[in-house]
């Protein structure tokens, strides 16, 4: 073989991958950091996938998603955050509080949607509502402005219960906020609080223990990344230890929990959809200001109810939006 046709050859057969990076690299990819996993968050992901493709992007026609899925190791938040950003992803989004600081904090040009239930100026990932000023803008989902709501209806269906247990994940930003909201509410109502901590699973098995031996009355469970991930667990000690629980999604509820009151996660999930759709058409975040969910859910687990001895009336069904028998 000739020189000159080695050399063309060579120069061809180069020219093939750079060729089909430059293709790939033409199609936004969209950075993916959350808690838990694709299982424990299976409808919020689907709503988020259904945002995007109303307006047009479809995984795998138009859109790549390169996801850090890192279960309950907030700790690992800060790596996975760089390692999407080492690789230059189009847009990143986060699913929670600790994933959108980590995030904030990794890369100050790549455009960021978080998915956060505490207030996003306290915590940090944003200076204003309105109109944010960096790269970082989402959707809120504020849990923290609704315990007052969730107590009420705690104390609706537990006239008689006089100690409120109330269970945080310390690692968790919103916990300290969370904890701030919630004596004021039980003293409009009469009732004490019981506070426990837990950041593992075996920390939780020994809040149960702890709640039963304080004896509360009925439990709020703090809203967290963790917990969603140890639903099962959380759901099962309840039974057992025989604590009527308050919880913040119906996931919780649909495994046996026993009541859910909060915003939609996933309806903020399909939000952040919309809003990264909007990214990737060319929209600057300082465009698009921080949405708050205005869908409420309130479920309610009639089965638990009556293992647990719990007699719910005609006007709390009529308030529910859906009611497992």
């Amino acid at each position: 073989m000739r020189r000159r046709e080695f050399v063309t050859l060579l120069g061809a057969a180069a020219a093939w991958p750079l060729a089909a990076r430059a293709q790939q690299s033409a199609r936004p990819v969209i950075g993916l950091l959350s808690f838990g996993s694709p299982d424990t968050i299976a409808q919020r992901v689907q709503a988020f996938r259904l945002g995007l493709k109303e307006n047009g992007y479809v995984e795998g026609q138009n859109f790549a998603i390169e996801a850090r899925w890192m279960g309950e190791h907030y700790d690992q938040m800060p790596a996975a955050a760089a390692d999407l950003v080492s690789r230059q992803v189009t847009v990143i989004v986060t699913g929670g509080t600790p994933a959108g600081l980590a995030a904030k904090a990794a890369t100050k040009t790549i455009p960021i949607v978080f998915v956060t239930g505490g207030d996003p100026i306290q915590l940090g990932l944003v200076a204003s509502m309105n109109r944010p000023t960096e790269n970082v803008t989402g959707v809120v989902s504020p849990l923290n402005d609704l315990v007052t709501k969730q107590l009420d209806l705690l104390h609706v269906m537990l006239p008689n219960a006089a100690t409120i247990g109330l269970l945080l994940n310390p690692r968790n930003p919103q916990a300290q906020g969370q904890l701030q909201d919630v004596p004021p509410a039980l003293q409009a109502l009469g009732m004490k609080l019981a506070a426990v901590s837990a950041s593992t699973a075996s920390e939780i098995d020994a809040a149960f223990a702890d709640m039963a031996r304080q004896r509360v009355d009925a439990l709020l469970l703090g809203a967290d990344g963790f917990y969603t991930t140890r639903r099962d667990q959380i759901v099962g000690l309840a039974a057992r230890f025989m604590i009527p629980t308050l919880y913040n999604q119906p996931e919780y509820v649909e495994a046996g929990g026993l009541v859910s009151y909060g915003t939609s996660n996933v309806d903020a999930w399909h939000q952040t959809g919309i809003y990264v759709a909007h990214i990737l058409k060319g929209e600057k975040v300082a465009d698009l200001p921080v949405m708050q969910t205005t869908k409420f859910e309130f479920v309610l687990n009639l089965k638990t109810a009556k293992a647990l001895g719990i007699k719910i009336s005609d006007n709390v069904l009529s308030l529910a939006d859906q009611v497992i028998e």
